[in-house]
């Protein structure tokens, strides 16, 4: 079982890894700069993203537990309809957020924190990552179904790839062209239509019989899309709430002021960096227990999920020892500027106790995923973001930016926590 894990974690986190490589390569782009508000530009523009994005995330996540089940099941017919239904609503949401482009960007940098230049160069910079948006959204419907077929190795192809592409032509655009915030927005445009035409390549390749059962009729009909966006709608809540508190983190981080939010931005890389190394090992729960879900096969469902379980653990601990040792001289790599260095390192402890205190609420959303408990991974989320808040409100006036830092860690510990009371409800009695 240790080795059908590794077969599909070791892919996917060598393709999570990339992601927030780059968002330290952009990071140390815009920090040997002049100034530090092009950092807090990336950091303000790159929470507008975020936004954005992972509030799409739930079209990745519906379509890896639905199609690892039609895997388990060997339906291709229902295999076909969940790609092709997926990409219909990706496409539509992209052209939908390109129309409402102008709109989106007011009301984001109103309600965001941060100085008047930090904002200009933010509003650069989504004006030209925006058009990244019809091709990134469509990745995340390949990256899911992929995956679901039990494949890890095409995403972790397509992601290796864009990654690539877009920290060459961000160093091309910064380095010899001298653009700054918006240069590394174009690299990420390019690379990402780049990725797209690699999936669409990918799967021509291997997956070619699926469009024997493509359906036109049956992917539009009402009732199937009625039902994919109901299990969609409760992880969108579940996104929809990471989403505000990583928001909040970073807009309250801005209002702390720039210094603050240059070194808040760094330390969330690293927070970044280990939650998408671990993801590999929830992407690998997804598919695994949704093909052990969807056979019915109970006695290796409850063997993955403990050997998950254990591997998390092991990386907790790994990556807890390695900020604890080098978490200061990893700080380096970010910024020249000393006071945002110095600033950093006085939060540095909070960011060390998180990988053990997190690492299972990773694991138990790949494992709700596989299962489609859907409703059960919304409700614990919601009591999760609630006791952020509660606890970022209540510690405030006595520990400013630390109470933030306080919150997050409460947050996560707060979600492993109340998945494991549910868990057994998800996974043995019902997927919905």
């Amino acid at each position: 079982m240790n080795k059908h894990i590794l077969k599909l974690a070791l892919p996917n986190i060598l393709a999570n890894l990339t992601v927030p490589l780059l968002g330290m390569v952009d990071m140390y782009f815009m920090g040997y700069l002049d100034t530090v508000v092009y950092m807090g530009a990336i950091a303000l523009g790159g929470v507008v993203f975020n936004l954005i994005y992972w509030g799409f995330a739930f079209l990745r996540m519906s379509i890896s537990g639905i199609a690892a089940q039609s895997f388990g099941k060997n339906d291709s017919f229902d295999m076909s309809n969940t790609l092709f239904r997926g990409l219909l609503l990706a496409i539509g949401g992209a052209l939908l957020l390109l129309i409402l482009q102008t709109g989106i960007e007011k009301v984001s940098f109103l309600i965001l924190e941060g100085s008047p230049e930090v904002k200009s160069l933010a509003r650069e910079y989504f004006y030209v990552r925006i058009w990244a948006a019809p091709a990134a959204i469509s990745l995340m419907v390949f990256y899911g179904w992929f995956l679901g077929m039990q494949n890890a190795i095409y995403p972790m192809i397509i992601a290796v790839s864009i990654n690539i592409v877009n920290i060459l032509l961000s160093s091309l655009f910064v380095k010899v062209f001298k653009m700054d915030v918006d240069g590394v927005a174009m690299g990420s445009v390019i690379a990402q239509y780049f990725g797209l035409f690699l999936a669409i390549i990918l799967f021509l390749k291997k997956y070619r019989y699926i469009l024997e059962a493509f359906n036109l009729s049956i992917i539009v009909d009402g009732i199937g899309i009625k039902n994919f966006l109901n299990l969609s709608g409760d992880i969108f809540i579940r996104t929809a709430c990471i989403i505000l508190v990583f928001t909040f983190f970073t807009s309250e981080s801005a209002g702390f002021g720039d210094i603050t939010l240059a070194a808040n931005s760094a330390l969330l890389q690293f927070l970044f960096l280990f939650s998408y190394f671990i993801d590999g090992f929830a992407y690998a729960a997804e598919a695994l227990v949704g093909k052990f879900f969807g056979a019915n096969d109970t006695v290796n469902l409850k063997k993955v999920i403990r050997l998950l379980m254990l591997w998390g653990l092991g990386f907790g601990v790994l990556f807890s020892l390695v900020y604890y040792v080098l978490g200061n001289d990893l700080l380096v790599f970010f910024t020249k500027h000393e006071n945002v260095l110095v600033e950093g390192s006085r939060y540095l402890p909070w960011l060390v106790v998180m990988p053990i205190l997190s690492f299972a609420s990773y694991i138990w959303d790949g494992i709700y995923i596989g299962t489609t408990a859907s409703k059960l991974m919304k409700y614990t989320m919601i009591a999760s973001t609630i006791v952020f808040f509660i606890t970022y409100y209540v510690s405030y006036n006595h520990l400013q930016n630390n109470a933030l830092w306080l919150a997050i860690i409460i947050f996560s510990f707060m979600r492993s926590f109340l998945q494991f009371i549910f868990y057994r409800r998800a996974v043995f009695q019902y997927g919905g």
